[in-house]
């Protein structure tokens, strides 16, 4: 009966301290990301993917086609 409360006792104890370990762990990982400037201007050689024009006669068409088009 004894053995069987220590395994149950140390089996606890294991869940326990990896519990802990993966909440802190979380934790630094989430505060790891939340410094991370996701939206600042890119460095370097970056190129602009896509520029639009505004000097389309029907300009909300062409938006609308492409709304469909890409689903966006």
């Amino acid at each position: 009966m004894a053995s069987m409360v220590f395994q149950v006792l140390r089996v606890f104890i294991l869940f326990a301290i990896c519990t802990i370990m993966f909440y802190y762990g979380m934790i630094w990982v989430s505060q790891e990301y939340e410094n991370y400037r996701k939206y600042d201007e890119p460095k370097g050689t970056a190129v602009k993917v896509m520029q639009q024009d505004h000097d389309e006669g029907n300009d909300w068409v062409s938006r609308l086609l492409l709304f469909y088009l890409n689903g966006e």
